[in-house]
């Protein structure tokens, strides 16, 4: 019974603290957010497709360099591990900036009268804690979610900015 407290809480816990880093990345980068929240919102059947895409393709790229790294020795471990770990970073800002993205338009369709801080509460919150549902949030929401943002991220970057 302690184990399943102690879980809850970290779970909580851990939920509260991706709050201020959600609100930090959409005031540091407005216009960035902006653009994968309206793209999320446009087109979420094409944002997962192509966001699960990438992230498996890059996910299984990183872990085979990382793995080959592991294998030798001298300048070629470098040459194999920096690749690795630029697609790993690369694949956690683009992670990042789709669930906060994601987590502020769950915001704005529950609270929409609310102020921006205060959508982006509810909806990492509410992400958060149904993605820590047993099995239904950790394997059907949780990379729903995420790789509707990646998918939205990429999308927003490659597209032509309208005037």
């Amino acid at each position: 019974m302690n184990e399943i407290l102690t879980i809850s809480l970290a779970v909580i816990v851990l939920t509260i603290n991706l709050v201020p880093f959600f609100i930090v990345f959409a005031a540091l980068f407005p216009a960035r957010t902006a653009k994968t929240i309206e793209v999320a919102a446009r087109l979420p059947g094409r944002s997962f497709v192509i966001g699960m895409v990438n992230f498996i393709f890059f996910l299984v790229l990183a872990l085979a360099l990382f793995s080959l790294s592991e294998r030798v020795d001298g300048l070629l471990k470098v040459i194999l591990m920096l690749p690795a770990l630029a697609i790993a970073v690369i694949l956690a800002i683009m992670l990042s900036f789709g669930l906060g993205s994601l987590a502020a338009l769950i915001g704005e369709r529950v609270a929409p009268t609310q102020s921006g801080w205060l959508r982006t509460l509810w909806g990492t919150l509410l992400l958060g804690l149904g993605s820590s549902v047993p099995l239904l949030g950790w394997f059907l929401l949780l990379p729903y979610a995420a790789w509707v943002g990646m998918g939205a991220f990429i999308i927003g970057f490659f597209q032509k900015q309208t005037v």
